[in-house]
């Protein structure tokens, strides 16, 4: 089977609008962006203070993060009255980038000095 070379891209265009992975990336691509998604993607539906805790980030730079995936339209916010609470957890877009992580961690794992952690066995 023949495939065309792809049309080379003017110098004048945005890169983000010829090329779909750097559009991507803009959107996912910050630390703390991914931080967010691959541990609501690892554990689920949490609350803010658990996101805090498994991602590492100060507040304001999570309650930055998450409104602007919020706005993205990867995470969802649902409040609860009775405690008092937010939650956070990922649409159907982003939960869809949980193939793109795993195979980006397989990546990171071959490619880089990343390690893989040790897994605690819990009885």
């Amino acid at each position: 089977m023949d495939y065309e070379d792809p049309p080379k891209p003017d110098p004048e265009d945005d890169l983000f609008e010829v090329c779909p992975v750097a559009r991507a990336f803009e959107i996912v691509g910050s630390k703390w962006r991914l931080a967010v998604l691959r541990s609501l993607h690892l554990y689920g539906e949490q609350r803010f203070s658990e996101l805090q805790e498994t991602t590492t980030a100060d507040s304001s730079t999570l309650s930055r993060v998450v409104e602007e995936l919020e706005e993205q339209e990867l995470v969802t916010r649902r409040l609860e009255d009775r405690p008092i609470a937010t939650y956070y957890d990922l649409t159907e877009p982003g939960d869809g980038l949980a193939t793109v992580f795993e195979a980006f961690e397989d990546w990171a794992f071959e490619y880089t000095a990343a390690e893989m952690p040790a897994l605690e066995v819990q009885d």
